[in-house]
């Protein structure tokens, strides 16, 4: 028997791109603001952010593509629906963001090991300014596109709040360098992309990570797993869980059991019990997306060796 919880699709992808839009209008304004001031200032550091940001909105658009893709119907050809697609998307916005850091990191060593600082120009004061409103803007879609990327557990989602993150992280750079420069001390710029460099290829390994999980149906936490267990033997009439296997498709569970119930039951009464195993488990865990039961006869002179293997059942006495 296989159940299947489709409830929060619809305010999944409702929720994915209300933030994705969002998120497309505050970088476009931001990426332009910071060019303008970029060249204003005479900030390359800034200039540079303001092509960052710009790798956001596309960052995003492929958001959007993912999560459509994946919140597409079950068909013939995909029974078990396109959730996986999202995973792609994930990963994409991994090796974008790996590529952004690559790239900060290899401007930073050119220009420290170049040695001709003193040719730079000292950047003006909007430049100043455009990195501190960058900071504060991009701090705040990041802990905003955290928040819904948790509530409908996205990965995709996630992935592009990480993105702000790196973008608020490249922007305290391009302020250090700035004021560092300012001050007369420009290799401050290059020190600070350094860091950035790391904390960015660091954010694009846990997102890629994360999505790779994901795609080789690794198994969900024990956490989840034992609140699975908990809803099964809640059920008087299950005697032992048998098995209980989960897999993660996208960012949905799948489950598959096998419980043993009185073998004198009928054929009617076993399926009713599976059946309210099923809902179960999908009224306390909105994750999962399918499940599949298997029942198995219960021998109470076996109850030992059930009991030594799987921990599980109730007494029938």
């Amino acid at each position: 028997m296989k159940w299947e919880n489709k409830g929060s699709e619809n305010e999944f992808q409702k929720v994915a791109n209300r933030v994705s839009i969002v998120t497309i209008l505050w970088n476009s304004v931001l990426s332009i603001g910071k060019l303008i001031a970029g060249i204003v200032a005479h900030s390359n550091a800034m200039i540079s952010d303001a092509v960052h940001s710009a790798s956001d909105v596309f960052s995003t658009i492929v958001v959007i593509i993912g999560i459509q893709l994946a919140s597409g119907a079950s068909d013939k050809e995909h029974p078990y629906g396109h959730e996986r697609l999202e995973c792609v998307a994930a990963m994409l916005l991994a090796m974008v963001l790996f590529i952004t850091g690559f790239e900060i990191g290899l401007g930073a060593l050119k220009t420290i090991f170049c040695g001709t600082y003193e040719q730079l120009k000292v950047p003006g004061m909007p430049a100043v300014v455009a990195a501190v409103v960058s900071i504060v803007i991009k701090e705040g879609m990041f802990w905003y596109t955290r928040f819904y990327a948790k509530k409908i557990d996205s990965s995709a989602l996630m992935a592009d709040a990480w993105h702000h993150r790196s973008d608020a992280f490249s922007s305290v750079g391009a302020l250090i360098g700035i004021v560092g420069a300012r001050m007369g001390f420009p290799i401050m710029d290059s020190i600070a992309c350094l860091v950035i460099f790391g904390f960015i290829v660091k954010a694009a390994y846990t997102i890629f990570k994360d999505a790779v999980d994901k795609m080789v149906d690794h198994a969900c936490d024990e956490e989840t797993e034992k609140q699975i267990r908990d809803c099964i033997i809640k059920n008087v009439n299950v005697c032992s869980i048998d098995l209980l296997q989960t897999r993660m498709f996208g960012n949905k569970i799948y489950v598959d059991m096998e419980i043993g119930v009185d073998g004198s039951y009928s054929l009617l009464k076993a399926h009713e019990v599976a059946e309210e195993v099923q809902e179960e488990i999908e009224r306390n865990l909105p994750k999962v997306k399918h499940i599949m039961v298997h029942v198995n006869p219960f021998d109470k002179k076996e109850k030992k060796s059930t009991e030594s293997l799987y921990g599980t059942y109730h007494n029938m006495e």
